[in-house]
């Protein structure tokens, strides 16, 4: 599998990489949070732009942008 290059997803989101949100994407996209995360109080999560963030629930992620929980973090 190759790396996606930065302008495809630019293209695809409508940020630049690494300032790249799961909210108001210019496409619809598939978006996934790893299940652990979910039993965090509190994430930070960007917000739009480039260093700029919001603190949420996380659960809040897959009602807002209907994330899917998946298991990709490496055991302790």
């Amino acid at each position: 599998m190759q790396p996606c290059k930065p302008e495809v997803a630019q293209r695809h989101s409508g940020y630049l990489v690494g300032g790249t949100s799961p909210f108001g994407t210019k496409k619809r996209m598939p978006v996934y949070v790893e299940a652990t995360v979910l039993a965090l109080e509190k994430i930070y999560i960007n917000g739009g732009r480039r260093g700029y963030l919001v603190s949420l629930d996380p659960k809040l992620l897959t009602t807002l942008v209907d994330a899917k929980p998946v298991e990709c973090a490496l055991p302790d």
